[in-house]
């Protein structure tokens, strides 16, 4: 196992036909789709490609139900339309589903993580005007607001998503707690670009192609991306609510099996990656031009300032499997985030919530059927940009370890 900073390592992955299946229980006797279309609430970014593509490649069709991608405007209309009904399925924020769960960031809800859908892709903007005064990284932040003090506003697109906890993590590596020392607000991604160009924020944690777009326009520069927070972080899942996965099995798996076949036909090719980009770009998707787009779905960064690379920990659909299974030690680790921010005030039972949530069993039956490989275990070890280490052997301590966390901890402490 490697331990470099800001890196994951999964168990070694093996034929799904070498490991055992679960055992499988069809509704009537049947595997067909108890539901034969469903409304998949999707947000304008990148990361909603094998949700899209698995409907317009006709994946959905293939395993006996038809897709309906549902565009949104903000992640709390995807939580209020799965809550409510008025959609079974979504691209939805990894903590967002663990939230609902827990009755942190809307009402407790069981919920379901189906399968994750990406890793990594995600960045951490700074605005220009912070740039035109040579603040380019999170230590030169740091520096600022310790030598600048005011109220420095940062913004995250759900309280308890995986923004937040991105743009938290980056902060508190350098020393910038951001309860005490910064203001935080939450907008929907499509909107992040407009409120740092009428400056109204500092900067911000958000999905592609946003960072890009305030590249694009002028108004911010990437001051870094999430695979630097975490190389190989859970992302995006596909989620419904627990009671639609129990009542609804074989569409719960058709729909899974249909979106992991997108993931992999994605991933499959540089020529599949643009055609994604070109058809996430139209007007019923992310409505933006394709070269927001294309560029970092193909690994080609440019920080706004003049430098440019490619990443090869940019955004991943499939790679080979390792994406898409819903480990336990990711939801797990979000809790332990939820926890260090004060949004759930005692420990929960971090490895039971985490069985509950995610269906390994229903992924590992769609993942059989398409003979893709699945992991040795539930668990994996990562290292972040603080160089502290997560395997899940300790989520409490984990949680409780951190010098920087909630204000209210402290006093707790």
């Amino acid at each position: 196992m490697t331990d470099d900073p800001g890196s994951s390592t999964a168990p070694q992955m093996a034929s799904a036909d070498a490991l055992p299946r679960p055992a499988t229980a069809w509704v009537a006797g049947s595997d067909a789709p108890e539901k034969l279309e469903v409304r998949v609430g999707f947000m304008p970014l990148t990361d909603c490609a094998s949700v899209v593509m698995a409907s317009e490649l006709g994946f959905d069709r293939l395993h006996g139900v038809k897709i309906v991608p549902t565009r949104e405007a903000s992640w709390a209309a995807v939580r209020d339309k799965l809550v409510g009904g008025g959609l079974e399925l979504a691209q939805v924020l990894y903590g967002l589903v663990y939230g609902l769960h827990l009755g942190i960031g809307g009402p407790k809800r069981d919920m379901a993580v189906l399968m994750t859908l990406n890793q990594n892709g995600q960045g951490l903007t700074l605005s220009r005007r912070l740039a035109g005064r040579g603040i380019v990284d999170v230590e030169g932040l740091a520096r600022q607001m310790a030598a600048a003090p005011r109220a420095y506003t940062f913004a995250q697109t759900f309280p308890t998503g995986t923004h937040a906890m991105w743009l938290y993590y980056w902060l508190a590596s350098a020393g910038i707690n951001p309860f005490s020392d910064a203001r935080i607000v939450t907008v929907p991604p499509p909107q992040m670009v407009t409120s740092m160009g009428a400056g109204q924020v500092d900067g911000c944690s958000v999905g592609e192609p946003w960072n890009h777009r305030a590249i694009l326009g002028g108004v911010g520069i990437t001051a870094a991306t999430s695979q630097d927070v975490w190389r190989g972080h859970p992302e995006k899942v596909l989620g419904c609510t627990g009671e639609f996965a129990r009542s609804h099995p074989n569409t719960a798996r058709a729909v899974t099996t249909a979106v992991l076949q997108a993931s992999r036909w994605i991933d499959a090719s540089r020529e599949n990656r643009i055609r994604a980009a070109e058809t996430l770009a139209g007007a019923a998707y992310i409505d933006t031009t394709v070269d927001a787009i294309a560029p970092r779905m193909l690994g080609h960064y440019q920080d706004g300032l003049g430098r440019a690379w490619d990443d090869p920990a940019a955004m991943k659909f499939h790679d080979g499997g390792a994406v898409n299974y819903p480990y336990l030690s990711d939801g797990m680790w979000f809790l332990t985030q939820h926890k260090r921010w004060g949004l759930l005030k005692d420990h929960p039972d971090y490895l039971a919530v985490a069985r509950q949530i995610n269906q390994t069993a229903l992924y590992a039956q769609a993942a059989g059927a398409l003979n893709v490989p699945l992991p040795a275990g539930d668990l994996r070890r990562s290292t972040l940009i603080d160089g502290v280490v997560w395997d899940a052997s300790d989520p409490a301590r984990y949680a409780d370890g951190f010098a920087v966390h909630a204000p209210r901890l402290a006093a707790a402490a």
